[in-house]
């Protein structure tokens, strides 16, 4: 899969390409993502942003147009993305599942996060339910819990 990551500090960059093992073609970028630079998803089928990123509807419709399906982040929260204007475009979202940070240790939490994203688009890549991931419609055969 072609993704493109915004907000990448450095200390983010080892731990997603050691969790990715050159599965997918991932540009990592410092810049947040936004109206200047929604222009790096160009070609791209996916998007994995922050909490930085401010997702909004525009933007939504901006990653639309140039053919993004998937937009995930890497963080449990997803207030940061226009969830409404992502339906009407159809572009899926997943986010870390709380549970999975759940007894991570501070050190180890750049690891997990990216684990838990390379995860969702390897997901994604093989058409397969995100389970506690996907912020969705919840609308697939998979039942979801809620933890």
């Amino acid at each position: 899969m072609r993704v493109v990551a915004y907000s990448i500090k450095s200390f983010e960059k080892e731990p997603l390409a050691l969790a990715n093992h050159k599965k997918h073609d991932i540009t990592l970028i410092s810049n947040q993502l936004g109206a200047e630079t929604v222009n790096y998803a160009e070609g791209k089928e996916a998007v994995i942003v922050f909490t930085d990123d401010v997702v909004s509807a525009a933007v939504i419709h901006q990653l639309a147009d140039m053919g993004v399906k998937y937009i995930a982040t890497r963080s449990t929260s997803t207030i940061h993305i226009d969830q409404e204007a992502a339906a009407a475009r159809n572009i899926k979202i997943a986010n870390v599942p709380a549970v999975a940070m759940m007894a991570v240790a501070a050190d180890e939490m750049p690891m997990a996060l990216a684990r838990e994203t390379i995860l969702n688009l390897d997901k994604w890549q093989q058409n397969r339910c995100l389970g506690n991931a996907c912020v969705c419609s919840r609308s697939c055969d998979q039942v979801h819990s809620k933890i």
